[in-house]
């Protein structure tokens, strides 16, 4: 099994998989840096596994047709946590809509990501 920088598994996470349309080759990757109990959480909830985050990343390119990712900086990591902040939008506006993805790893995979995104409301019930 191979182990990847946390820097790695973070931009591989948005640029291979995140902004992968093509889903066989998405979930080839998510088999690749994820662990199969990994955990992707968002505004919307928990999403557990290869198949869950796969449904994720679909929905929501399906739902934002023409959006991208693009790197709004270097990853920053310690101690097997890190941190890279992100950008997603059409051609034109590729910050359209922005955010940071926190992602804890394991063995040199990623086991829990949580992406923020900036300017969404928090539920009161989740402080």
């Amino acid at each position: 099994m191979m182990r990847f920088s946390v820097n790695e598994l973070l931009t591989r996470n948005l640029l291979a998989i995140f902004a992968e349309r093509d889903s066989s080759a998405r979930m080839k990757e998510l088999e690749t840096i994820w662990l199969p109990d990994g955990v992707f959480v968002d505004p919307d909830g928990r999403h557990v596994g290869f198949a869950a985050i796969d449904r994720k990343v679909a929905e929501l390119q399906a739902r934002f047709p023409g959006f991208d990712f693009i790197e709004r900086g270097p990853a920053e990591a310690m101690h097997g946590i890190g941190r890279l902040a992100w950008g997603y939008g059409p051609a034109d506006n590729r910050t359209a809509v922005t955010g940071v993805d926190i992602a804890v790893t394991r063995d040199g995979r990623l086991v829990e990501l949580y992406a923020f995104i900036d300017g969404h409301p928090i539920d009161p019930g989740n402080r």
